[in-house]
């Protein structure tokens, strides 16, 4: 994609921005009939041309007018009629002016509010698609205000508070939205909904003040009823005004702020708006009958306090106010008293934050659209798997070096202790208990814990050799190469994603190494079928004696075989001394370990090796996948 465009249709006014692909600076705001945010109207005249804005608010020869119909969306079949309508006039108000060009290869990222569920997000899509407008996407406003803030210079938010948790207020003209997000990314959004209250019911505060001073109040009265475009008209400029106060309202409790609005229908009249302490009072902390006589405020902290409930997670801690009531110092200390730990903050332009958020949020994601495709074909050129083949002898070794003693310590000499008190009858019975009781324990959390270090240790240059390749993506687009850095992951506690390191040997992967691990083991401790549990020579103890005087009337096999079925009474076992096994065990364990790098040289199984190989390259992709992740909001 060469452009991206951000269209933010509002309630009351809409915005437009373009961003291109090679631009650094903030997408650039389109002005649609001269106006940066425009009046969300249009006309039919009787003529056929259709007129949008705020011309379409009071054109003598309309034949039909609609304001305010998006948020009956959701409830009213003909709004959507309206939106295309609408949608369509602002098209063609962009080709007219050169701002869009057909056939350029461009997309529309649209706004929505982040109460809406998918359904509602599809048929919003299909609307502007039928318009005829390039491919279109439709995003919740709360995700493009907060991108807004993240791409735009004006914050310090950096890159930590993106995977942190986020309360976004986007307080429009008819209703507030909030939307609780973690990390930044619209997966992740958790909708606290809708609240019917918005900018709008201060608007006609002041102009219901406005009519009652008013001298042509009668006359005013009747123009709204036989026009009501041209009080929507008036609740414009009043919504103008109110945003002007707030914007300073230190200055303007010393001086006067107003504006006269000249009205055009039948004989020209004018109405003076205008704000003071009083009527900003009485806007904020009065009883209004559009909220059944409750006052803004107390239904603004009604609504934060719902918040408070539904949020699952963790409290935020940043709240980021959008929206043209946004400035008002009276709502910020709202929030701030209902999450008293929050950061508070909100933009300098918030009329514009959701409209340039979203054509950020283009970039964005052809941005992150190439990027994981690198991923993916670092992924499938088996690279990883490549890496890790060539070093998983050194896995075996490691792993064999860390697990051999901890198996003499709690296997062998349970089991020894067993026969010798007598739940093993048959020296013949310990091979098969022998290997049992290894491969029970080796699936153990204690054995699994002891893998953990080897394993990371031997991941260690497997994570750096990565990096040769890893590195140069994000150099491409511009992110922290630690972002994909397996070996920061690897010592980072503090990163969430990790390469668990006993997720790395799958016991049941480890056939092959296992059963050398247990007939090796076996071998050296019950060596001559057994014998060797009990004797460590055929001198220096009773039992020696006994086995050299069957050895001459039974010859050694028959005497071997004997011994092995033969169940021995418990105080001959006791002549066994414990010392003498563990004195054997200690000196086996060279030999354990000898004989596996042997048998790993001579008769390793390929395709267990192969198998094993394949398998945890995948997992330190999946790894890669996850960590890509992490980075959707600052690319770009």
């Amino acid at each position: 994609m060469d452009r991206f465009y951000g269209f933010d249709l509002g309630d009351a006014e809409s915005a437009v921005s373009c961003l291109k692909k090679e631009d650094t600076a903030v997408p650039r705001i389109i002005p649609v009939r001269e106006a940066g945010s425009f009046i969300t109207a249009y006309a039919l005249l009787r003529d056929g041309e259709l007129l949008i804005g705020e011309s379409a608010c009071y054109h003598p020869d309309a034949a039909r007018r609609r304001i305010r119909f998006k948020s009956r969306f959701l409830t009213d079949p003909e709004s959507a009629k309206d939106i295309k309508r609408f949608a369509a006039g602002v098209l063609g108000e962009l080709y007219q002016s050169g701002d869009l060009v057909k056939g350029e290869d461009s997309c529309f990222y649209v706004g929505c509010p982040a109460g809406w569920n998918r359904a509602a997000r599809e048929q919003y899509r299909e609307i502007f698609e039928e318009a005829g407008y390039p491919p279109v996407r439709i995003i919740s406003e709360s995700r493009a205000a907060l991108v807004s803030a993240c791409q735009s210079k004006h914050f310090q938010i950096g890159y930590d508070i993106l995977s942190k948790p986020v309360l976004v207020v986007d307080v429009g003209s008819s209703t507030t939205d909030f939307a609780y997000i973690m990390g930044g990314k619209e997966v992740e959004l958790q909708t606290a909904g809708e609240v019917a209250l918005g900018g709008g019911i201060m608007d006609e505060i002041i102009l219901e003040t406005a009519l009652c001073s008013s001298p042509q109040e009668d006359y005013i009265r009747k123009v709204f009823e036989d026009c009501p475009p041209w009080k929507s008209y008036c609740e414009f400029a009043a919504r103008r005004l109110k945003e002007k106060y707030f914007s300073d309202e230190q200055y303007f409790s010393q001086n006067p702020c107003r504006q006269s609005v000249p009205i055009t229908y039948g004989r020209p009249v004018r109405l003076m708006l205008e704000i003071n302490e009083q009527t900003a009072a009485r806007m904020l902390e009065k009883g209004a009958a559009q909220l059944g006589g409750r006052s803004f405020r107390e239904v603004f902290m009604e609504s934060l306090r719902g918040v408070q409930n539904k949020i699952q997670g963790e409290k935020p801690e940043l709240i980021f106010l959008t929206g043209g009531v946004s400035k008002m110092r009276a709502v910020r200390a709202w929030c701030r008293e209902a999450f008293p730990e929050s950061l508070v903050i909100t933009g300098a332009e918030p009329e514009y934050s959701v409209s340039r958020g979203l054509a950020w949020s283009g970039r964005i994601d052809e941005e992150l659209r190439e990027f994981r495709m690198e991923v993916q074909e670092l992924v499938g050129a088996s690279t990883v798997e490549r890496l890790v083949q060539e070093r998983i002898g050194e896995l075996y070794r490691s792993t064999v070096d860390t697990l051999v003693e901890p198996i003499l310590t709690n296997v062998a000499m349970p089991v020894f202790d067993r026969w010798r008190a007598g739940e093993i009858r048959r020296l013949c019975d310990i091979d098969a208990v022998m290997e049992k009781e290894i491969e029970t324990w080796l699936h153990s959390e204690q054995a699994q814990a002891l893998l953990v270090k080897p394993i990371a240790a031997w991941l260690k240059p497997v994570a750096y050799a990565l990096e040769e390749y890893t590195m140069p993506i994000c150099l491409r687009h511009g992110i922290p190469h630690k972002a994909l850095s397996l070996s920061s992951y690897l010592s980072l506690s503090e990163i969430d994603i990790r390469v668990d390191a006993r997720d790395v040997f799958a016991v049941e992967e480890l056939t092959w190494m296992i059963d050398t691990i247990i007939s090796i083991l076996v071998g050296l401790l019950c060596g001559g079928s057994g014998v060797a549990l009990i004797s460590g020579g055929l001198s220096g103890v009773v039992t020696g004696a006994v086995l050299s005087l069957l050895l001459l009337i039974l010859g050694k096999d028959k005497m071997q075989e004997a011994v092995m079925q033969a169940d021995i009474p418990i105080p001959m076992r006791k002549i066994v001394p414990r010392k003498h096994f563990t004195s054997r065990m200690s000196r086996i364990s060279a030999d354990v370990k000898a004989s596996f790098y042997e048998s790993l040289e001579k008769d390793k199984n390929d395709e267990i090796t192969k198998r094993m190989s394949s398998d945890i390259a995948q997992q330190i992709e999946q790894c890669l996948t996850r960590m890509a992740e992490v980075v959707e909001i600052p690319l770009g």
